[in-house]
């Protein structure tokens, strides 16, 4: 497992907190099976009513750990880890709260598409360069994007890798609520209160027929994840993230 998890219980209530601030939470393979193994005990546990996950101050996640993308890039083993997460979040049975503070990149913003609510502070921006690294959407944002933010407001996010600042998600329909940064974790934690407070089955069938059935949003998580190994090891995309690597070195 990681440090740079930590998975703590208080009362019904898991909270999974990205713990990397040296790197802005950029996740390893190692932070993704330390959170799907999270998600598994709690799903698993009848006293965890509500997941949580929240990041450090300013950095919610940066994303993935670029050096783990080179690695397939140059022909390397890509894991597995990344892609058991993502079905992890696609399938898990109970309600998942996060807080996001500052930096939200790639899977820093889609994890928050499978969130039944997300609080964010001013001084957040989501933004999903997919496209810009010669890679394409992942966590089955290609199909939860549009649903959420319309045709256009999705080509915008996911294409275009315009930023969205949290008012803009708030309008969007993105995130719930926008909270200053003091009271982020404050807010995130009574409302993971209420819902555990909730008779626990009706809760879930209500969940349910608001999300509908898992299967549509499963298969597009794994046509996706072809279509992000195979990009992986283009010629575009690692001429792409050897030159932002590049620009960041310098």
């Amino acid at each position: 497992m990681t440090d740079h998890i930590l998975v703590e219980r208080q009362g019904a209530i898991q909270t999974i907190r990205m713990n990397r601030p040296d790197k802005k939470n950029a996740l390893t393979r190692a932070m993704y099976a330390r959170m799907s193994a999270a998600l598994a005990e709690g799903d698993a546990d009848p006293a965890i009513r509500v997941h949580i996950f929240l990041g450090v101050p300013g950095a919610f996640s940066s994303g993935n750990d670029l050096a783990d993308f080179m690695v397939v890039a140059t022909g390397g083993d890509g894991g597995t880890e990344v892609w058991d997460f993502l079905m992890a979040l696609a399938r898990v049975e109970k309600p998942i709260v996060s807080g996001v503070d500052g930096i939200a990149v790639g899977i820093g913003t889609t994890i928050n598409l499978h969130c039944d609510l997300t609080f964010a502070t001013p001084r957040t921006m989501f933004r999903t360069p997919f496209v810009d690294l010669g890679l394409v959407p992942e966590a089955g944002s290609s199909l939860l994007a549009p649903r959420i933010l319309g045709q256009q407001g999705a080509f915008a996010l996911l294409g275009l890798g315009e930023g969205f600042s949290a008012e803009r998600a708030k309008a969007a329909g993105l995130i719930y609520d926008v909270v200053e940064e003091g009271a982020l974790e404050a807010s995130v934690l009574a409302a993971a209160g209420q819902i555990a407070a909730k008779p626990p089955q009706a809760l879930k069938i209500a969940r349910d027929l608001m999300r509908g059935s898992r299967d549509d949003l499963v298969a597009r998580i794994g046509a996706e994840s072809e279509y992000f190994r195979e990009r992986l090891k283009s010629d575009e995309a690692r001429a792409a993230l050897t030159a932002f690597m590049t620009r960041k070195k310098s």
